[in-house]
């Protein structure tokens, strides 16, 4: 009589094998119909916050992906906020999205890390933004050699990988731990760079996913950013308030101007301020943990997690990277120059009305940029975009100093104290301008 089998039973790997979905079956480009197309049909729209004169919302009437997309829906990692860490793997031979798991191959261009306004935490697997694997230096006998799905689908990937660690990131620190303001960051910067690829390059693309996916990622990147900008928006009026009226920290300038009548409405003015920025503040998080707990933002992950190992080429993208990517890449260049060309002249002070030629520059640049971070050639104009993301932060905190000073039966003080303050900051839109015309003017530009 034959013994029993008596070897050790060998434990079923956690996440893999039968669980796992087949991410292939929704293949992008089965939905019917496209989502509205957002600004960037032309070229522009924001990624971020800052859209021009509407941050808050930005792209939230774009269709839905549908929470039941087909072939999406099965074995995806559970990204709501608290969700285990052991959430089932995305398949055979997807990548590890694992907090602390590799960062991928590659390299982002030099210096790109330290310009980041804070350096993400390596345990957690977040790439600092440009560091993706398809933002290496090329040449122009590599842009020849490959073809543009060559060159587009691995910053794709590359991108959707660093999504999806934000994602277990804020899984990982819960939405109100200290990890929280770096995971939406992270998800903010990555949206933006998918988004921008998404619309720069969208003609080496299935046109209806991109434009689907497009509007999914600006509605998320809006809502995630309003927490975090009324946030900045409340220290950058409490400092400009203290210096106005004198009672400011040591390392601020002296105040520009006085009287007994500023003194008296700057504390008044800065409770009301506190009070309005606090409670939109306060829902803005509401908004957030609802969107990121909406079958919305499942479906969205579930495309990104789809994207992040398969990226929809259309035929186009078989040709050579530099007519495929070089072309798409000339035209947001141009209309980059064309839009500073025709930048109005009007100064700041008084004139809020001319704000949104400004603001569709700074996303007009921000599109330029990140298609030459692709290419791997061209200036990259830093200083400049720096300058009009002071231009829109100093816009809208003076339209938030507007916005206080019209409310009702405040005292005459505090009116006084918030039309200063309103001065104050479209004086900082004008220097904001002078800077960004200083900076363009230094910066070689090369058109094709």
């Amino acid at each position: 009589m034959a013994s029993p089998d008596r070897r050790p039973a060998v434990p079923a790997r956690t996440g893999a094998g039968a669980g796992s979905a087949d991410l292939t079956a929704g293949a992008p480009g089965s939905g019917a119909a496209a989502a509205r197309t957002s600004d960037f049909g032309s070229g522009t729209s924001d990624f971020g916050a800052g859209a021009p004169g509407a941050r808050a919302g930005a792209g939230a009437d774009a269709q839905g992906l549908g929470a039941d997309a087909p072939g999406l829906g099965a074995g995806v990692p559970d990204f709501r906020p608290g969700a285990g860490a052991d959430a089932p793997a995305l398949g055979t031979g997807a990548p590890d999205f694992r907090a602390g798991a590799d960062a991928g191959p590659g390299a982002g261009p030099p210096g790109l890390a330290a310009r980041t306004t804070r350096t993400p935490d390596p345990a957690a697997g977040i790439r600092p933004p440009g560091s993706a694997a398809g933002a290496e230096r090329r040449g122009a006998a590599d842009l020849d050699r490959l073809t543009g799905g060559d060159v587009l689908a691995p910053h794709l990937h590359a991108h959707a990988a660093d999504f999806l660690r934000g994602l277990r990131l804020h899984a990982v620190s819960g939405p109100d731990g200290a990890g929280a303001e770096e995971a939406a960051r992270a998800l903010r910067a990555a949206a933006r760079r998918i988004g921008a690829a998404l619309a720069t390059f969208r003609a080496l693309l299935d046109t209806a996913w991109a434009d689907r996916l497009r509007a999914e990622l600006t509605w998320l990147s809006g809502t995630l950013g309003q927490e975090y900008a009324c946030t900045a928006q409340l220290v950058r009026l409490a400092e400009a308030l203290a210096r106005l009226s004198g009672g400011r920290p040591p390392a601020l300038p002296p105040p520009r101007s006085g009287g007994e009548a500023l003194a008296m409405g700057a504390a008044r003015a800065g409770a009301l301020l506190d009070r309005k920025l606090t409670q939109a503040r306060s829902r803005a998080h509401s908004a957030a943990l609802q969107a990121l707990g909406s079958a919305r933002f499942h479906a969205l992950a579930d495309t990104v997690a789809l994207l992040a190992s398969e990226a929809p080429l259309s035929p186009a993208a078989s040709a050579s990277a530099a007519t495929a990517l070089g072309d798409p890449a000339r035209l947001a260049e141009r209309r980059l120059l064309d839009a500073v060309a025709a930048l109005p002249t009007a100064p700041a002070v008084g004139g809020e009305q001319q704000d949104a030629p400004w603001h569709q520059v700074r996303l007009l640049l921000r599109l330029h940029r990140y298609a030459e971070e692709l290419l791997g050639a061209g200036p990259v104009r830093y200083e400049a975009g720096g300058a009009l993301d002071r231009h829109r932060d100093a816009a809208e905190a003076a339209a938030t100093a507007a916005g206080a000073a019209r409310t009702p039966r405040i005292a005459p003080a505090t009116a006084y104290a918030l039309g200063v303050l309103h001065a104050d900051q479209r004086h900082e839109v004008a220097a904001a301008r002078t800077a960004f015309r200083h900076a363009w003017e230094r910066t070689v530009v090369t058109t094709g």
